[in-house]
């Protein structure tokens, strides 16, 4: 838990849950491990598995998988290169569009524009929790919305930066947590002005998260597995998806670090098929594996 993203305070809330929980059960012996740096030196000796509540950075780029493939350790969630895929925003879409399950349409800012409306979705493509995401009313705030996505995709990632443009998808935002090959159930987010933010996602107590019953939620589901073989995805990870008044679904991207906190999502829906956080915890743990 811990690192070094934006998403650092996140992970501690997200690790001391896990730890705590797994502990509970009795089964296991439980050393929590804070890192303050991108490597694995605060790992003790003799580690049977790791339990991965590092979000953003490292802990969802495929760098920490990556070590600890190299070290032969088991690990929760996607492999280095699934982890590296979807944390990466242009690099999903990409794989996204080749599978032929339904996106948002965008552009990488400065190439050939494919979104012409207003209002649109700035992103910084390597990040995470809303951070670097904007939504532009007005194309005279485009220009500044994509400076500032590149700003924290060139501070965190070197290069120039870049950004991705997406069309806005009116409707309402729903989410698929998957745990080895199986779609939880589908949980929609109620957020304030019908923005889903850093602070709506983590602070605010305005945002609900109920459980609709609409015909088509088989399908997202169905679609949520789709896009995680797609991206190569094991363990846990979970879907976002945007869905028009129509009914039509358009994947926003893949989380396979998700969040293990009050106001987490994975846990809500794992609770609604009656599995409480440490059966959860328990689950995700006992799928470990390292390539």
């Amino acid at each position: 838990m811990g690192g070094t993203s934006n998403e650092r305070e996140v992970s501690l809330v997200s690790g001391r849950n896990v730890a705590e929980s797994l502990a509970a059960l009795g089964k296991y012996e439980v050393v929590p491990v804070v890192l303050d740096s991108d490597d694995l030196g605060a790992l003790p000796a003799g580690i049977d598995a790791c339990y991965i509540t590092l979000h953003g950075g490292w802990g969802e780029n495929g760098g920490v998988q990556a070590a600890l493939d190299a070290r032969g350790i088991p690990y929760t969630g996607p492999g280095a290169a699934a982890s590296r895929l979807a944390m990466d925003k242009i690099a999903t879409k990409r794989t996204l569009d080749a599978a032929g399950i339904p996106t948002a349409a965008w552009h990488v800012a400065g190439e050939a524009a494919v979104v012409q409306d207003f209002p649109c979705v700035v992103k910084a493509p390597r990040d995470g929790s809303s951070v670097g995401v904007y939504l532009v009313k007005r194309a005279e705030d485009l220009a500044a919305a994509v400076a500032d996505a590149r700003r924290i995709d060139r501070e965190k990632f070197g290069g120039d930066g870049e950004a991705i443009v997406e069309a806005f998808v009116p409707g309402r935002e729903m989410t698929v947590g998957v745990i080895g090959h199986e779609a939880l159930p589908v949980i929609e987010i109620c957020a304030p002005n019908g923005w889903y933010g850093y602070e709506e996602k983590y602070n605010s107590e305005e945002t609900r998260y109920p459980f609709p019953d609409e015909a088509y939620l088989p399908e997202m589901q169905r679609i949520a597995l789709a896009a995680f073989d797609a991206c190569g995805c094991r363990g846990v990870t979970r879907v976002d998806f945007r869905v028009t008044p129509e009914g039509k679904m358009y994947v926003l991207e893949l989380n396979t670090s998700p969040g293990m906190t009050s106001h987490s999502l994975v846990p809500k829906a794992a609770a609604r098929v009656g599995l409480d956080f440490a059966a959860l915890c328990d689950r995700v743990l006992e799928g470990a594996s390292h390539d």
